[in-house]
């Protein structure tokens, strides 16, 4: 019965040394923030202030003249600074009441001080509203510059150039033939600029470019899509519904939008790559029904069997199974064999 009573005296001083470890760097340490102040713990905010006032008149450094009076005063002044702060705030005042009250939960105490001390004093819908602006204006640029990539590689493209070199002389934008050139009073560089001009501009009213490649619109913003997320919504659910009224409950046949939409939703593209697709390619899947799923799964059997015959002919796909065969990327070698 002694040893037992013994062990949990001991279990007991180690349980308050702890918690006293703890205490000491949180908050006041192990003095008590309202006693540092000289008010209760029912003072109201207006009377904490006062008696921070009062007391850090008394004890700034200022006010004293000698060296060792003027150390105290700067170490009283920091913790009268330090008591304050803590107690000002109703967030930590309340969680320091709570540690007051609970000592022996050091871990939730701890967690409650540092959680306060380096959270961010930001608003969190500040933060929020920043970082989607942000993403918005990335996108945009970005957007932006995917679409003008596209214009440059389409005017550098020779097929597109001689197209859109024909369109403007048929307009009358740029004066054709030679003749014409010898009369014209400007340089060179002055005429073949202009040309270049007036080829990116018809390529670029001319030319539809669509997919990820795009000419962007407001429409395509991260914000835009926030606020018209509601309708977007409704949107998508009217034309579920209108989906399964015409198509599972009436069996009426598709049209050639929705035929379009169960194709890319077999080939699992995205809607911008499934627009990317040339013209001739989406009447050809047309043209194959390829919205009916046997006919979509012999279809893409066949384009795995004829991808695999052409990597078969293919040299260093030859060489690659020769080096899988060998033992691949894990194999040991010992200089060329």
């Amino acid at each position: 019965m002694a040893n037992r009573f013994a062990f949990l005296l001991i279990l007991s001083v180690i349980q308050v040394d702890v918690c006293f470890s703890f205490m000491a760097g949180l908050y006041c340490g192990l003095d008590n923030c309202y006693e540092i102040l000289g008010v209760t713990r029912d003072a109201t905010k207006t009377e904490i202030t006062k008696g921070y006032r009062k007391l850090a008149r008394k004890w700034h450094p200022d006010m004293h003249k000698t060296e060792k009076k003027k150390e105290e005063a700067t170490e009283k002044f920091r913790e009268i600074g330090n008591a304050y702060e803590i107690l000002k705030d109703e967030d930590q005042r309340s969680d320091y009441d709570y540690m007051l009250d609970h000592p022996d939960e050091f871990f939730a105490n701890y967690y409650n001080y540092y959680k306060r001390r380096y959270a961010p004093k930001v608003d969190p819908r500040i933060v929020i509203g920043v970082t989607i602006t942000v993403i918005s204006f990335i996108q945009y640029w970005g957007a932006w510059n995917n679409y003008n990539s596209a214009l440059d590689y389409a005017c550098k493209e020779a097929k597109y150039r001689h197209r859109a070199m024909d369109i403007a002389q048929s307009e009358g934008l740029v004066t054709g033939g030679k003749n014409n050139r010898k009369k014209d009073k400007r340089s060179k560089e002055e005429i073949k600029s202009e040309e270049e001009a007036v080829i990116r501009k018809v390529i670029e009213d001319k030319i539809h470019i669509h997919g990820g490649y795009g000419k962007p619109t407001v429409y395509d913003i991260l914000w835009v899509q926030i606020v018209f997320l509601p309708y977007y919504l409704l949107q998508y659910i009217c034309w579920w519904c209108r989906w399964i009224w015409k198509f599972t409950i009436c069996r009426n046949e598709y049209g050639e939008e929705e035929k379009l939409h169960l194709i890319r939703k077999f080939m699992k593209l995205a809607t911008a790559q499934f627009d990317a697709l040339e013209d001739h390619e989406r009447e050809e899947f047309l043209r194959k029904e390829l919205w009916k799923k046997d006919n979509f799964t012999k279809w893409k059997k066949n384009k795995e069997d004829e991808q695999k015959a052409k990597l078969a002919e293919s040299g260093r796909y030859k060489s690659y199974r020769r080096y899988m065969k060998s033992g691949g990327p894990g194999q040991m070698t010992f200089g060329p064999e």
